[in-house]
């Protein structure tokens, strides 16, 4: 084992060669990205795709809507593979990046064993095995872990999609869960291939005009409260239809609005799947998973999200911001 490895790793060591063990003896894997899919977790579903497809283990990369998928992921080796059909049969499912159940998008079937790999702090350890270790930066840096520790040779496109997903998940190494281990392993990814030159072009250097024409609208849809600490935006339905942009092209908005020196925490609330869906995202030691925890989600001390039963975003609004405000108190 590295030093690093043991140095920064919360894991159970057994649950490490105990997951290893689920995969070796599985005959064909159900790999689960969660709705709504974020880079952490298509990278990290892709990132293990990669390693059993070299190694010809059987899977299936799986997520309920491949056009929520972020486009800008495309070029991720195998991500081409991805499918919304629900696999007939498989013996083993392992969920990247689902801090709940409800995340799935569909119920559990039974007698599947799980493997849990994640990073949320409001994961309840619903797997047969579970790998979640909430001080990690990203799901993805969970899994450099567990290729690390078990010896599992980490080829280039598997590289690829870890260092994505490491970097994405942690605002290009902003959040404050980054520390020095989380460099060396992205050193280390570097040294097995990943080229973060070519990354950065493909992640950042690819908007699309759509993304450019929705922004100002919600910018526009900005306020401010209590004295500019807490900053809220929106985005209607109506606006998607005009523009033609995704929900996904929208969420950078609540990072640059969050960037904002007076704003403590930044809410950005849309509609999707028939609720109120809110992101929330903070400064410092606000811990906004605590708000989104009253609406039923979960999520980091920054970074966390939630949907409130409610098609209509200012009734939603109201809401999250009275829970705010009490939390504040």
């Amino acid at each position: 084992m590295k030093k690093d490895f043991i140095t920064n790793n919360k894991l159970d060591t057994s649950s490490l060669v105990e997951a290893l063990n689920l995969i070796e003896n599985a005959r064909y894997i159900l790999i689960v990205t969660h709705v709504s899919p974020d880079p952490d977790t298509i990278s990290s579903g892709l990132a293990l795709s990669n390693y059993l497809y070299e190694n010809r283990i059987k899977h299936k990369v799986f997520n309920t809507k491949l056009s929520d998928i972020p486009s800008r992921l495309n070029f991720l080796p195998r991500s081409e593979k991805i499918v919304e059909e629900f696999p007939k049969s498989f013996d083993l499912i392992i969920t990247v990046d689902c801090g709940s159940t409800s995340r799935f998008g569909f119920k559990l079937p039974e007698g599947v064993p799980v493997l849990n790999i994640d990073h949320h702090k409001s994961n309840n350890n619903f797997g047969t095995v579970n790998l979640v270790d909430f001080n990690k930066a990203a799901t993805a840096e969970v899994i450099y872990d567990f290729f690390r520790f078990n010896g599992l040779y980490i080829s280039k496109n598997t590289a690829e999609c870890l260092y994505v997903g490491i970097y994405e998940d942690s605002i290009a190494f902003t959040t404050p869960r980054c520390d020095e281990f989380t460099y060396e392993k992205i050193n280390f990814l570097v040294k097995c291939g990943a080229d973060p030159s070519y990354i950065a072009q493909k992640l950042k250097q690819r908007e699309s005009l759509a993304k450019f024409r929705i922004l100002p609208k919600i910018f526009d849809s900005l306020e401010l409260h209590q004295e500019g600490e807490v900053a809220t935006i929106y985005c209607l339905e109506e606006w998607f239809k005009e523009t033609g942009a995704l929900v996904h092209e929208t969420e950078i908005a609540l990072d640059m609005i969050l960037n904002m020196n007076i704003v403590k925490i930044a809410v950005y609330l849309r509609i999707q799947n028939g609720k109120t869906r809110v992101s929330l995202r903070s400064k410092k030691k606000i811990d906004v998973s605590q708000i989104a925890a009253t609406f039923n989600g979960g999520g980091h001390l920054n970074a966390a999200g939630c949907s409130v039963e409610t098609l209509d975003i200012f009734e939603a609004k109201e809401k999250v911001l009275k829970e705010i405000f009490e939390t504040k108190k």
